[in-house]
């Protein structure tokens, strides 16, 4: 009896695994002002497991952790911790929530999706202007005149719109919506950008009246001027103090084995120091490169180490996140878990108290063959920014050169 009872069981999993579409699904993360955040996402069968691929611009990022309970699906998403938890309304339709861990508790979001409409924004009549290329961004919170300085890169066609909005910290990654008659509507979706940008364009070289929507609650206004040579504050920059070069530091890794800066390995060789954690969305695109680039150079006398610092300062539950991340992008580098959550105040002076404060998220720092601090990069300019990418890159790949010669 119990094993009839367990294969009924399996059966029924299987079924609501397996009860929805194939095809592209359209999804909203609903918002109590109602403006809700849109993506899409397409849903396929491979190797007799279910599928989501969550689209953003050229941007596919495979989902491939989903399971059943009862009537209930639980789709964990790849790298942070976030996850939706959604009912079968009909093998179409699915409704339930998106929830994700914050380093002050939980944020839960309604979710619902449904099939068949892979159109992101609808579009009602041809575009108006073409708002490819660079532009000085400004952003303000609500009721108050956009004053902080960033820099959006937009690509369009027809009335298709893409790109990525670029500050002194990082990026907003993959952006993808359109621009229909004089408004321009963009959305990204990752497991933990939630963003809704919309705004009126006036001409070629001018939009106003912006929106930009964030998560459950959040709301900023902002508006933009075309300008090839936009470019950003240097206010997240940190430096090392006087009188000091070199860092000094200890922690352990995921295996809980102590790696410090000093040990043998790292002797006269280049060193790179990421300063990261697994609930950034920027530091996952500088891990992807970070990764790809050590598998490549590390018989060259490169060396990386990641310093984490986490939502929590509980080891286990750091480690659970960080090997996560680890192997979803291959590192092959050690990953080493401060102990120190992101939100703490002094995270800096009790780990790296040879540096300024500690700004952005993720942040570079280069070491040279003799152990002193050659240089520091706060921020990073992921795929999503298309040329400011590729630049990066250049300009990385220049640094580690000088410092190998």
């Amino acid at each position: 009896m119990r094993k009839i009872l367990v294969v009924m069981l399996l059966a029924g999993m299987i079924n609501t695994l397996q009860a929805q579409e194939q095809g592209l699904w359209k999804a909203q993360l609903h918002r109590a002002d109602g403006n809700h955040i849109v993506f899409n996402f397409e849903l396929r069968y491979e190797g007799g497991k279910t599928v989501w691929y969550i689209l953003n611009a050229s941007e596919r990022m495979r989902v491939d952790n989903i399971s059943a309970a009862g009537d209930s699906l639980l789709v964990q998403m790849p790298v942070f911790e976030s996850q939706f938890r959604v009912k079968l309304l009909s093998d179409k339709k699915i409704a339930g929530w998106w929830i994700r861990s914050t380093s002050k508790g939980h944020m839960q979001m309604p979710f619902t999706a449904e099939l068949g409409n892979g159109t992101r924004f609808e579009v009602k009549q041809p575009a108006l202007y073409n708002i490819s290329g660079r532009w000085a961004t400004f952003f303000g919170q609500s009721g108050k005149a956009p004053t902080d300085t960033t820099v959006g890169e937009f690509v369009q066609k027809g009335n298709e719109l893409s790109g990525s909005i670029l500050t002194s910290t990082g990026d907003y990654r993959y952006l993808g919506g359109v621009v229909s008659g004089d408004t321009l509507k963009l959305s990204t979706f990752d497991g933990v950008h939630a963003f809704l940008f919309t705004a009126k364009i006036n001409n070629d070289h001018s939009i106003s009246g912006g929106n930009f929507y964030s998560g459950p609650v959040a709301h900023e206004n902002w508006l933009a001027e075309k300008n090839a040579n936009a470019g950003l504050p240097n206010d997240a920059a940190m430096y090392l103090k006087p009188g000091q070069s070199k860092l000094n530091f200890r922690f352990p890794d995921l295996n809980k084995k102590m790696v410090s800066i000093n040990d043998a390995r790292f002797k006269n060789k280049v060193v790179v120091i990421q300063i990261m954690g697994s609930w950034c969305p920027n530091c996952m695109d500088e891990t992807a490169f970070l990764s790809d680039f050590y598998k490549k150079n590390k018989q060259r006398g490169v060396e990386i180490i990641g310093l984490a610092y986490e939502y929590s300062t509980d080891f286990e539950r750091s480690r659970k996140s960080l090997l996560k991340f680890k192997e979803r992008f291959g590192v092959e580098y050690p990953i080493l878990v401060t102990g120190v959550t992101v939100m703490d105040e002094q995270k800096t002076e009790k780990t790296l108290p040879q540096l300024t404060p500690i700004k952005s998220f993720p942040s570079t720092i280069f070491i040279d063959k003799t152990g002193k601090v050659a240089k520091l990069e706060a921020g990073f300019t992921g795929p999503g920014t298309g040329v400011h990418y590729e630049e990066m890159k250049k300009e990385f790949n220049a640094t580690i050169e000088s410092l190998l010669r």
